[in-house]
């Protein structure tokens, strides 16, 4: 059965390459001949793999290398076997005794997230389902701390540019709708600090107690990264929480040109990453790191009396005492098994590419006079429109885009106009990919 799985996989990954962005068709009998249930008797493998195989070549091809919609998430294939690996041995990690050595794995990569950030030794990490989940989380932890148990009375700030997880998450979290204040920003789309700071004394004056300002590493339409190193001056001035949401950006930070732009980030209190995402790992692969593990601990701790006693090893933590999750899957082996086998290079070499891709689309695409592009990208994510012409202009150009069956954009309203995105970040999307795309969007574009 492995060897047949195993055969699936490798030739839907080299398949990659030459299959469509983007796939739709006879959509319907498929899905149709997935509703039935399932029956007394099995079925064979080859029948099950083949109906799989179909399966996942429909709808957007995030693997494909021509993937540079909403954030791409190629998936390493070496975090996959490592994921092979942690279901068959199938050891419980949310508490450090039943597992220690696993365990300690999962740690050592967090303590060099950690270090990465320069956050201090008494700082904490743990890995989450994604980056939603960090961030609410973060929210919760920055409430406990800052607030205490009664919070009705709190604020928190962040800019119109926020990924919506921010808002879903102070929703869970139990504040009001009204205790979220956005932010202006500037001509770049970022934070502003002085209406921050100007927000929070209002709030104060008005009897409020501001509590958390979220500042983004890459914002989720343009890319764009608040200044960081001016938030966090606010925040301490007015002592709050400052959390940074780096799901999209924040490892960028492993190359130099990224610590530059994100310079700041390690006064941060907490920060969300997404592995999905920055290191090429599958879906479901998020982070958070906390500067202060007591306060992320005195915020999702609980005791049982059937549990073992709690672990105070910060070698051998037991990640529920960090997270919501006491059952969770052994995460961090899809992190240890690719950056011990490539090493932090390969990454880093692979974030600079994408740098030198993002900086080589605007140029080629600000040289088009049939495109408008008013934003140089801060990182790896470019936004273009028609230089002329109505939001129907723009959807019918990424019509037109998309009918090559070799990339797959998206878009987003920003400022009232809707712009094409192109996000790269996929490993597979190296440059003659990324070349190729741009010839066919300056061709549909002229």
């Amino acid at each position: 059965m492995g060897e047949e799985v195993l055969s699936l996989v490798t030739r839907f990954i080299d398949d990659r390459y030459h299959a469509p962005s983007a796939d739709y068709s006879d959509l319907g009998p498929l899905l149709a001949s997935l509703s039935a249930a399932p029956a007394s008797e099995g079925t064979g493998l080859a029948g099950l793999l083949k109906t799989i195989d179909r399966a996942a070549g429909k709808g957007f091809d995030t693997a494909n290398p021509g993937f540079a919609a909403y954030i791409p998430g190629g998936g390493l294939y070496v975090a996959a076997l490592a994921d092979f690996i942690a279901c068959c041995v199938n050891r419980y990690t949310g508490i450090a005794e039943p597992a220690p050595a696993l365990v300690a794995m999962e740690a050592s990569v967090l303590r060099w997230l950690c270090d990465q950030f320069g956050l201090p030794p008494s700082s904490q990490g743990v890995l989450t389902p994604g980056g939603s989940m960090a961030n609410l989380s973060a929210i919760v932890t920055a409430r406990t701390a800052r607030l205490g148990e009664r919070f009705a009375d709190g604020t928190m700030y962040v800019s119109a540019e926020a990924h919506h997880s921010i808002l879903k998450s102070a929703r869970i979290a139990g504040l009001p709708s009204d205790a979220v204040r956005v932010v202006s920003t500037d001509a770049s789309l970022r934070m502003d600090p002085a209406s921050l700071r100007a927000a929070i004394r209002r709030d104060r004056a008005d009897g409020l107690r501001p509590f958390l300002v979220v500042a983004s590493a890459g914002t989720i339409n343009t890319g764009m990264v608040d200044p960081l190193g001016e938030i966090t001056d606010v925040a301490a001035e007015e002592d709050l929480w400052c959390h940074v949401d780096g799901a999209y950006g924040g490892f960028f930070q492993l190359t130099a040109r990224g610590r530059v732009a994100l310079a700041g980030i390690e006064r941060a209190d907490s920060i969300t990453l997404d592995p999905h995402k920055g290191l090429f790992l599958p879906y479901g692969t998020g982070c958070l790191l906390a500067r202060d593990a007591e306060a992320l601990r005195d915020a999702h701790e609980a005791h049982a009396q059937y549990l073992p006693p709690a672990s105070r090893d910060t070698e051998l933590p037991d990640f529920s005492s960090f997270s919501p999750e006491l059952t969770r899957d052994f995460r961090g082996l899809r992190l240890w098994l690719p950056l011990h086998l490539h090493g932090v290079r390969a990454f880093e070499d692979a974030l600079d590419e994408k740098l030198d891709l993002a900086r080589s689309v605007h140029d080629r695409l600000s040289a088009c006079p049939g495109l408008d592009l008013p934003w140089p990208p801060a990182l790896s994510l470019v936004t273009f429109r028609p230089a002329q012409g109505s939001d129907e202009n723009t959807a019918d150009l990424l019509r037109r885009i998309h009918a090559s069956g070799r990339v797959w954009l998206s878009s987003a309203p920003i400022g009232g106009e809707t712009y094409i995105r192109m996000c790269i970040l996929s490993h597979r999307s190296t440059r003659a990919r990324i070349d190729e795309a741009v010839e066919i969007i300056t061709a549909a574009a002229s």
